[in-house]
């Protein structure tokens, strides 16, 4: 039996060209909502968007660049202009690159990482609000990452930025909380993305040189499955919270 936890739902999720992003994009649309599907990966994208239309839900595809306001601004208003209203955001999009230790960091790397990862989670919060006030309330959900909580060598500005996002999730959850917006937080461990190939070279080598209690990576659905319950009426009383999602990575320290 379908239950259609996001009926008359309306979602914008950044970074849904692939992976976690397209993941929760394609459950979303399956539980109900109207899919915003925003990325700066075009072909992704529609491609995103044709797996959502081929299983009979409502979509539409913005190209935004998360680290530029008008990019943002716009992406917000396509949504009201399409659906009529905003109801849940989903701040997935980000990057990781090569870094290196402090002193090797270029200027322009830390700039690029912060603007990607954590100064969208703001501009996107920023101008979603407003809109959910209008509509009554909302949930937003940031991604963030275990190397948001614990520090790992070679990557400075990723995990600043990502323990960035788990203090910007908190900050608003309680500046919003009384007008019905709940604002939480997931960090993954683990996952099976091209981010983590990127970091580990393959699945098989980052399995083999990270512990995890669960002995297997994490994969993509499991963080949308995740991010369904944080915006929907089943974590109705749950707002500023940072969720692990990594096998019992965080539980061991």
């Amino acid at each position: 039996m379908k239950i259609n936890r996001l009926e008359n739902k309306v979602a914008i999720i950044t970074g849904s060209a692939a992976g976690m992003g397209r993941e929760m994009a394609v459950l979303f649309a399956s539980e109900g909502a109207k899919v915003v599907v925003a990325d700066i990966a075009t072909e992704g994208g529609e491609e995103t968007v044709s797996l959502i239309k081929e299983n009979g839900g409502e979509t539409v595809f913005i190209k935004v660049d998360v680290s530029k306001t008008e990019d943002i601004v716009n992406m917000v208003k396509t949504t009201v202009d399409n659906y009529g209203k905003l109801d849940i955001l989903c701040n997935n999009a980000g990057m990781a690159t090569k870094e290196g230790l402090i002193a090797e960091l270029t200027e322009e790397t830390w700039d690029k990482v912060i603007d990607n990862n954590l100064k969208s989670v703001f501009l996107s919060t920023k101008y979603a609000i407003p809109e959910m006030i209008k509509g009554g309330g909302g949930a937003i959900v940031n991604i963030a990452s275990m190397g948001g909580i614990i520090a790992f060598p070679g990557g400075p500005a990723y995990s600043t930025s990502k323990a960035g996002v788990i203090m910007l999730t908190k900050t608003t959850a309680i500046e919003y909380a009384d007008q019905n917006i709940r604002v939480n937080c997931i960090s993954p461990g683990s996952i099976e993305t091209d981010m983590l190939k990127f970091f580990r070279g393959s699945y098989e080598e980052a399995l083999k040189t990270t512990r995890i209690p669960m002995p297997r990576l994490g994969k993509p659905e499991e963080i949308a499955q995740a991010t369904l319950f944080l915006v929907s009426d089943a974590s109705s009383y749950v707002t500023g919270t940072v969720l692990p999602v990594d096998g019992g990575t965080l539980a061991g320290g």
